[in-house]
């Protein structure tokens, strides 16, 4: 088997991935870091010690499975987004360990941005990485827990795809919200998936109204608005459906501006958020769009994976 390996240690997930060129599956690996009941999050320095802990506990259950292998070629996410000084220490580990790998085997070693790897992996997941084959540009929303980005992709031969910024949350980013409305709830961190069973026993949907300065968006009152919500009485449901329903407006009007200034374009929601099904039947009403399993939404290896094998001509 020729795989090409791809490794992510984000914020809060620890994941590995091997794609197979023969037949363009992807088998993968991946585990939560763990995050104390009622905390918000890890230090980097604790995320780095859980990524050295997990991640070749992770890799042994992979090679387990897939036996063994020509390495192709190895990934690695080296930070969170593709801007310039985007960084977290977290990143280190998974590229720490494809450098080892890359010197160890002789296989050619490739790094990308987190962000570009969800992109991928939303693509692969709804089978549409016939758009990186030809030279139209597409959108694509990076939505999770440090990202709200709408971005403007162009396929590129030589580096696989570039990315443009073309609008973003100016404060609160949508995955910080639903974390932070989930923890008022009383929910455990991440929060998404509980506050999404929540939200859908809402028994009522209070209006809601996004905030957008040129297509960006400002997300920083939804907390607020949330808790005096629940102060004044509202049930955790409704209150919970009102953020996402918020969430959902605001990213809907961005796609819409988006639209109206470049023209008809591909549209493809990436990211931990997305997965959200409330969400995407809002999104999917309103535009064509294309939108990931649940397994390729939340941080994963295989769009990394994906993006060694497309510098390595592979796909």
């Amino acid at each position: 088997m020729s795989i090409v390996l791809g490794l992510d240690t984000s914020n809060y997930t620890t994941s590995c991935a091997a794609y197979d060129a023969a037949n363009g599956r992807i088998i993968q690996r991946k585990r939560l870091l763990p995050v104390k009941s009622g905390e918000a999050g890890l230090r980097q320095s604790d995320a780095v010690f859980h990524h050295t802990k997990q991640l070749p506990e992770l890799m042994e259950s992979l090679f387990a499975e897939i036996g063994k292998v020509d390495l192709e070629a190895v990934a690695a996410s080296n930070a969170p987004r593709t801007v310039q000084g985007s960084y977290m220490p977290c990143f280190l580990v998974g590229e720490g360990a494809a450098r080892s790998i890359s010197a160890a085997t002789g296989a050619p070693i490739f790094t990308t941005s987190h962000q570009i790897g969800h992109i991928l992996a939303a693509l692969y997941s709804a089978d549409k990485l016939s758009l990186l084959k030809n030279d139209e540009p597409f959108l694509a929303f990076h939505v999770s827990g440090g990202t709200t980005d709408l971005l403007l992709c162009t396929p590129d031969r030589v580096d696989a795809l570039k990315i443009d910024g073309f609008a973003s949350s100016l404060d609160l980013k949508a995955g910080q919200a639903v974390d932070r409305v989930g923890l008022m709830l009383g929910l455990d961190f991440p929060c998404g998936k509980l506050l999404e069973k929540l939200a859908e026993n809402a028994d009522r949907h209070i209006k809601c109204k996004p905030v957008l300065k040129e297509g960006s968006c400002c997300l920083s009152g939804l907390e607020n608005i949330c808790a005096r919500m629940l102060a004044d009485g509202e049930t955790k449901e409704n209150v919970a459906a009102y953020c996402l329903d918020f969430i959902g407006e605001t990213i809907s009007e961005m796609t819409a501006y988006a639209l109206t200034k470049l023209g008809s374009l591909s549209i493809v929601y990436a990211g931990g958020v997305m997965s959200d099904g409330i969400l995407q039947r809002r999104l999917a009403s309103r535009f064509d769009a294309y939108f990931a399993a649940p397994e390729f939404s939340c941080d994963n290896a295989a769009g990394v994976a994906l993006f060694g094998a497309l510098k390595k001509g592979l796909i």
